[in-house]
Order: C-alpha cells, then structure tokens, then sequence
C-alpha cells in the first residue's frame, strides 16, 4: 500500500509523463558534456589513457557510492533527492564553464567533476527508479520502464551527432551551458509533480539501523531470495558480454572498413535501441516478464554470432541492431519484476546494491577487451595462425578476425546462462514464488 503526498501537483501517470520528459532532456544533455569534454581532452593532450580514464571516473565513484546512497534514498523525500541531485550536477557542469572562460581547465578539474557527478547520479537513479514504482500502475510499469529505455536510447544516438553540430558553433563552454540548462530544466518539472511515499512495510521495519546496516539489507533481501539473486548473477554476466563487444565494435568494423562505414554501423546500433525502446513502451514486453529477460537472452547470442560471422559491414550492422534490439527489453522487462517485488519502502537500497553487483563486470569486460583479442585471438586466425586452416575457412583470416571469432565465444554466454536460467526453477518461477510487493 502506498500513501499519497498532499498538495497540489500532477499525480500518478500525469506526474511520470512530466518527470520523464524532464529527465529525458536532461540525458541528451548530459551525453553532449560528455562528447565535448571528451574531444577537449583528446584534442589537448592526445591521450587514449586520458580519455579513457574519464570512462572510469563517470562510472566507479557511482557504483562504490551506491549501497550507502540507495540507503539514503530510502530515508529521504525521493522528488527532493532528485531535484538536489540535478542542481548538484548542474553546479559541477556549470563550475567548467566557468574554468572554460577563465582558460584554467586541467584534466584534473575534469575527473573530479565527473566523478563527483557519478556519485550524484548514485542517487538520482534509484531515487528515479523507485518514484516510478510508486506514479505507475502496477500493470503499466512495463510500459513505464520502456519508456525509461527510450530515454536513455535517445541520448545516446542523439547527443552525439548534436554536439557534432553544435561544438563549432558554440564551443565546449556553450555545450557544457546547454547542458546546465538542461538540469535546471529537470529540476523544475519535478516541482511540478508530486511523488506519493511509500508506506512502511514488514521488511522496511525489520531493516531500520544505521547507515550501514540499512545499505546492507539491500543485499540480505536479495541474498534471501533465490530467484531475485539468480536473476542479479544472471544479469552480471549479461553486462560482461556487453561491456566487452562494445569496446571491441569500432576496431572491428575498422578492420575492413572506412570511418563512414563504421558510422553507418554504429547509426544501425542506435537504432536497435531505439526501436527495442520503442516495443517496449508500446507493448510492455512479454508476459511473463521473466520471458522477456530470459528468451531474448537468445537472441542477444544470434546478433553477436552474426558481428562475428564474416568481415561485411552489412552483417555487423545487422548483428549490432539484433543486440541492441533486445537489450531494452531485457533491460525494462527485469526492472519491472524488480519493481513489483520489492516493497518501495526498500527500493533505494536494494536497487544500488543490485545495480553495484549486476555492473561489477562491466569494468572487468572494459579492461580485458583489449588484451584478449590483441593477445589471444589474434594470433589464432593470422595468416599461419593456429585456427587459419579450421576456423579460418568460415571467418577468414587477417586483421579483425581474432575479434570475429572472440564475438562468436561471447554469443555462447547468454545462450548458456540463458538455458541456465530456464533450469532453475526459483529464477524461472520468480513471479509465482514471491508475493507482489506492489498492490494496484
């Protein structure tokens, strides 16, 4: 059961319709900071090591920050945290302006300002998460997830090809103030809605204490829960698969083609997103929700066998938009279940610890990408390489095919762990066996 906020303000799908929307321009904001700061920096020093490091800062500050915040987002108002999460960012991006203008900007203000956001949005996203368990009806929270997805979609396939345009005209400065505009702008539609509380529940009681002990029972209540913990591993391992193919994707397709056919790749890559986005919102994915997660596991395989499969460009964008296709679904489809068991008093903490488990792979896929197709795959399928004679005859042999056949090893993972998940009946049955945590 959850209580309403008094006060005026738009309510339920009306008040979500509004965060969104303010959450989405936010996004395609925040993703042209991040193309402009990262051509600066590569631009002034020429360092790969510098502009990855970015990577790292917009992502671990976030993920170690995130047990303690999603505890704080629990005890705290989740339309205030949200808000003071977006002055806060902004008031970072705008401190770069600032430096920008006064042509003081080091590396070093950049990483700090980065990671200081990653751990804001340690906040912001369980906050955004669970505000949307408690607006949404239970049977539209599918629909509410995909068009979450789509947001994050569109800033990826848009903020880059608009900061394209933009960077000549206005400069880094310009964008990096269109992107404080942009959460200026977020923050006031959220005082515009209003967020109902979520009442107490039996476990929110069972887990009040202090700070860390509250952080901790985020991943008591899902270490208690056999389907929920297998549906976590089985998501880790599906962000391994992902954070390795997509560092390895560019080097691929410029194996054997030009930087305007890696672009006309990569758009088809975005389109998959967006159109998995876009079945998502329309049909709230399939029912059981576990289906969505578990059978397009499947087809995630069939796309990265066929980026694999051969040196053409025409395959690699197909197997690019078949991956990309599902991920939303898979995505929007196991954060519903996760919506509708929790019980919203209890969302913030269990969702960073979800979130902080089901990512830790992601920087191990990001940091062994590399070696593994320069040092293990490569030599394979060289000209004289080992698997030249065998594999060879299939995927070819010269540069980019050690990548090809290390995309076809990874197509095996989430066709294994999907049949591994099939067969165990607690993550299979998890709609059954746990009791909905989410009444209307």
């Amino acid at each position: 059961m959850q209580q309403a906020d008094a006060g005026p303000g738009l309510k339920g799908l009306k008040a979500f319709g509004f965060m969104w929307f303010g959450q989405l321009v936010s996004l395609i904001g925040s993703g042209l900071t991040r193309f402009a700061v990262g051509v600066w920096v590569y631009q002034r020093h020429g360092s790969a090591t510098e502009f990855t490091l970015i990577m790292l800062f917009s992502y671990l500050p976030g993920l170690l920050a995130a047990p303690h915040a999603g505890a704080l987002v629990d005890r705290w108002d989740r339309r205030w945290t949200m808000f003071c999460c977006n002055l806060a960012s902004g008031a970072g991006v705008l401190t770069i302006v600032l430096l920008v203008r006064a042509g003081v900007l080091q590396v070093w203000h950049v990483y700090l300002v980065v990671g200081l956001s990653s751990i804001f949005n340690s906040f912001q996203w369980p906050a955004y998460i669970a505000a949307t368990t408690q607006m949404v009806p239970k049977a539209q929270l599918g629909r509410a997830n995909g068009l979450m997805q789509f947001g994050q979609a569109s800033a990826e396939v848009l903020a880059p090809t608009l900061a394209g345009l933009l960077i000549a005209a206005v400069g880094m400065a310009g964008i990096v103030l269109i992107d404080f505009a942009t959460f200026l702008f977020a923050a006031v539609t959220l005082l515009l809605v209003r967020i109902p509380r979520p009442a107490a529940s039996a476990a929110g009681a069972k887990a009040r204490g202090s700070l860390t002990r509250e952080a901790a029972f985020g991943w008591t209540f899902i270490r208690e829960r056999p389907g929920l913990l297998g549906l976590l591993l089985y998501f880790a391992m599906i962000n391994l698969v992902f954070s390795i193919s997509s560092v390895l994707a560019i080097p691929l397709v410029l194996s054997f083609a030009s930087t305007q056919v890696l672009g006309r790749v990569l758009a088809a890559s975005g389109a998959g997103l967006l159109a998995g986005s876009v079945v998502m919102t329309v049909t709230g994915g399939p029912r059981p929700r576990i289906h969505g997660v578990l059978a397009f596991g499947f087809l995630l395989s069939v796309g990265l066998a066929v980026v694999g499969l051969r040196p053409s460009a025409l395959l690699v964008a197909a197997g690019l938009f078949i991956v990309m296709l599902g991920a939303p679904i898979i995505n929007g489809s196991s954060q519903a279940i996760w919506q509708v068991k929790v019980p919203p008093d209890l969302q913030g903490r269990v969702f960073a610890v979800r979130r902080l488990i089901a990512q830790f792979t992601a920087p191990v896929g990001f940091l062994s990408a590399g070696p593994l197709a320069d040092y293990v795959f490569k030599p394979l399928l060289v000209p004289g390489g080992r698997l030249a004679g065998s594999a060879g005859r299939l995927l070819g042999v010269g540069p980019g095919r050690g990548i090809g056949l290390l995309y076809l090893c990874l197509a095996a993972i989430p066709f294994l762990i999907s049949l591994w998940g099939y067969a165990q009946p607690h993550l299979r049955r998890v709609e059954e066996e746990l009791p909905d945590a989410v009444a209307r």
